[in-house]
């Protein structure tokens, strides 16, 4: 009794609902069309192996922790023993600009596949790309005028 009045209650919100934005909706961004779950060929058809890339490979995974690993002692550096090292801040801020890089391609790879959005995947990738060399660009900023660079930076917002 409860599943059918939901759906009754359901159907007559939809009814409320103008058309024209159910559509304008739906339409807001073109997708391509998919077969029904998502399945191309036939059940005796070979499965079409990717080709070999070596920066989407396992190599590409292990870099990704390897970047993430190096983070854990460069951030602790600088708080640990009180001071700044220029050479030591460059390198944490162009990892942690490297491993922000990968983490954002992961979702757009995984939330706008190319296999559905087509044009928008590259448009996103191109988003990230230059969202990530604006940020290269601000941490150089921050690393030729702030005094201390980003560790700096860091120890003044943990005072205060």
């Amino acid at each position: 009794m409860v599943g059918l009045r939901s759906f009754q209650l359901n159907s007559a919100i939809s009814k409320k609902t103008p058309l024209f934005l159910l559509q304008s909706k739906r339409n807001f961004i073109k997708t391509i069309p998919q077969p029904p779950g998502y399945v191309v060929g036939g059940v005796n058809d070979a499965t079409a192996v990717p080709d070999s890339d070596k920066v989407h490979g396992s190599r590409h995974w292990t870099s990704e922790r390897l970047v993430s690993a190096a983070l854990i002692p460069l951030s602790a550096v600088p708080l640990v023993t009180g001071s700044s090292f220029g050479f030591v801040d460059s390198i944490l801020s162009s990892l942690l600009i490297l491993h922000c890089h990968i983490g954002f391609q992961s979702c757009i790879i995984d939330y706008i596949p190319l296999r559905v959005y087509g044009v928008w995947h590259h448009y996103a990738m191109y988003l990230l790309t230059f969202g990530s060399l604006v940020s290269a660009y601000g941490v150089y900023q921050i690393e030729k005028k702030e005094e201390g660079g980003v560790s700096g930076i860091v120890k003044k917002l943990a005072k205060a």
